[in-house]
């Protein structure tokens, strides 16, 4: 009986966090695109002037020996993919700044103004998976049954993003040059990630360090779908401890930081 009526508040709870944070991330997207015009284009035009860009660079000024053919097709998984994890760290920066007053105001568990920034940069991933979807039907990229590993990744990265925004969004209210050094290890990640190559375009020897990094095996499943060698399970395994190490440190540094930060903001 205790147990049953005790789970009650619990489910309540959960069942109140979910609106909230949904509540929230509809706020997100609806002033985003409210004073445009174009609205989800915009979400998806970065991506494709980079994918432009580096497609040109690497098919047409030089030789390329990086990636798989279709190359577009290589090119978008990855930096659609790279656009949520960019745009959701980046944007953890600013969680508690942006929003100081809602969140000394109300009791909503805090962890809500970190997990609604990765859910609505990961609904305009979803989005943009049509692009994806267009793309490989018009270069004609062979669709594999590693598709199914596609929703494991979504699942791995957003557990990932969690983390370092659980990390990042406290620690910038007490550093606040940590912003300006989240952009630049951004900028040096995007390379060093398997975004315009893959992993096995890496001498042998750095592949065992570039499984640490999790994007790796993220994006290898991302990629499975339409290249089924770019999976590697060590990297995938490895990359999945370290999605759930960094969500494991980022739920200690919250907690440890949240009433610090409610008196600094």
């Amino acid at each position: 009986m205790t147990t049953t009526v005790s789970a009650r508040p619990r489910a309540t709870g959960l069942a109140r966090y979910r609106q909230i944070l949904w509540l929230l991330t509809s706020r997100d997207l609806r002033v985003r695109y409210a004073t445009s015009k174009l609205g989800y284009v915009w979400s998806i035009l970065d991506p494709l002037l980079m994918s432009a860009i580096y497609y040109f660079v690497f098919t047409q000024i030089f030789k390329r020996n990086v990636g798989e053919t279709p190359y577009i097709v290589f090119l978008l998984s990855g930096v659609l993919a790279w656009q949520w994890f960019n745009g959701a760290v980046s944007d953890a920066t600013k969680a508690f700044t942006s929003d100081a007053k809602l969140v000394r105001s109300t009791k909503i568990p805090r962890t809500i103004w970190v997990n609604r920034i990765v859910m609505s940069k990961g609904i305009e991933f979803l989005f943009s998976l049509p692009v994806l979807a267009f793309f490989a039907i018009l270069a004609g990229a062979t669709l594999h049954w590693q598709v199914v590993l596609f929703p494991i990744a979504i699942l791995l990265q957003a557990v990932l993003i969690t983390g370092l925004g659980l990390i990042i969004a406290p620690l910038v209210v007490f550093f606040r040059d940590l912003e300006r050094a989240v952009k630049l290890i951004l900028r040096f990640l995007f390379y060093a990630s398997p975004i315009i190559y893959g992993t096995k375009n890496l001498p042998h020897d750095f592949r065992f360090f570039a499984a640490f990094n999790p994007l790796s095996g993220i994006f290898g499943m991302y990629r499975g779908a339409f290249f089924p060698d770019q999976i590697s399970l060590y990297e995938v395994v490895v990359g999945a401890v370290m999605c759930f190490v960094v969500l494991a440190i980022g739920i200690l540094v919250f907690r440890a930081c949240e009433r610090a930060v409610l008196k600094e903001i």
